[in-house]
Order: C-alpha cells, then structure tokens, then sequence
C-alpha cells in the first residue's frame, strides 16, 4: 500500500535537506520515492499563499485569520495534488515523502488562537483536508525539533547566504516561539516522533546524524527497514 510521511519542524531545522535524504534511502530501499514541497510554489495554487507569506494580506500573521490562512494553504495543497502527484501517490509500493504538509497548518495556525480553541481547530482542519478535500493523510508526522532562537539564528544565515528576504512567519520571533508551543501540543496529542535537532551549543546536529534518526523513525512507521 501507498504510504505518506509528513516532515515538520520550524523554519531553519533542515526540513527540505532531510525530505531530499529519506527519499534517497526510500529508493535504496527499494521502492518508489514520490517528494512533495509545501508551499508549492511552482503551481498557479500557491499564488494566495505567496501574496500571505510576502505581507500583500498584511504586515504580521496574525493580520489573516487561523481559518483564513488554512484555506489558502489547503487550496495550495489540493491543486498540487490533483495536477501533479494524485496518480504517483496512489501506486503501488509508493512513498510520498512531504516537506510540510497538512499537518504545518496545524500548528502555524493554531499559534494564532487561544489555546482553549487548539482542539476545535485540529477537528477543522483534519476534516477539511483529509474528508472534504480527500488529500491522504499521513501515515506518520516527524517533527525536527529546535530551539526557536536556533531556528531563528538559521534563518538568519540562510537568509544572508541566499539573498532571500524573509517571509512575514520568519520575521517575527514571537509567533515562532507560539508554533514551537503548538507544534509540540500537537505532536503528543496526535502521536508526532519528535526528533531533537539541537547540538547543545546553540546549533544544529550534523545533517548525517539527524538523517540517520529519521530513517530509524521512518522504518517504524513504513514498516519495512530504510537504509541510512
């Protein structure tokens, strides 16, 4: 049967680099790897998700709505299924390997509500993606865990090396420390595998360590071994 793994984690803690690696190993492991990149940004669907994350919706996160933002998100989402990955996703022995998916709405924008609202929420959003929408749902979420001034110190340099101007998310230190807050509630009340990124000196594991903790996690949930 097909399989999906979700990989989350602030911006900075190396979600593309370690998507890119386990679909490695899913092909060394003999099966099909199928990768897949939220914000798609390459599809016509990730047009209102841009005009978000570059401050055309307003200044801060905050300026558009949980529910709002969710749905320019799952609109994103469901195009880029439906015109470039549905048919891959469904074959047999496939692997989807997601860089952020569904489950990134989760917490980006439950940081935006008052927690008392945090479960309503995740109740929303599950059945809008995974029921009205019909996108599949993961088989299992890995979540790279940092520190939110190590993300933000990631960010930073990333930002320096590749000219790229920080989104509306990345500029704002308060609203990552509240999804570093929301991703971690979500992770233990949906059964998340957290996975510590941190090197204890204010930086980041080696990209060879986390990778090899990944495919011990993604073994688990494919049920089949994944070759570091």
């Amino acid at each position: 049967m097909p399989k999906l793994i979700a990989i989350e984690g602030l911006d900075g803690s190396g979600k593309g680099t370690q998507s890119a690696l386990l679909c490695k190993s899913v092909e060394m492991a003999g099966r099909t790897p199928v990768s897949v990149s939220f914000p798609d940004y390459d599809s016509p669907g990730a047009v209102p998700v841009k005009m978000y994350l570059g401050g055309e919706l307003g200044a801060s996160p905050g300026d558009t709505g949980a529910y709002a933002a969710s749905m320019l998100f799952a609109t994103d989402r469901y195009i880029s299924y439906k015109t470039k990955w549905e048919k891959d996703a469904l074959a047999e022995g496939a692997v989807v390997v997601a860089n952020r998916y569904t489950t990134a709405n989760a917490y980006h924008q439950m940081a935006k509500l008052p927690e008392d609202m945090w479960d309503t929420y995740l109740t929303w959003l599950w059945d809008l993606e995974f029921t009205k929408l019909a996108l599949p749902a993961p088989d299992g979420v890995i979540m790279l865990s940092l520190p939110t001034e190590v993300s933000a110190s990631l960010i930073e340099k990333r930002c320096v090396a590749t000219g790229v101007t920080k989104d509306i998310h990345e500029c704002d230190m308060d609203y990552l420390a509240a999804c570093r807050k929301a991703a971690l509630y979500v992770a233990e009340k949906l059964g998340w595998t957290v996975i510590s990124c941190e090197d204890g000196n204010g930086g980041i594991l080696p990209i060879d360590v986390i990778h090899e903790k990944v495919c011990r996690v993604a073994s688990d949930i494919l049920g089949f071994e994944i070759p570091v």
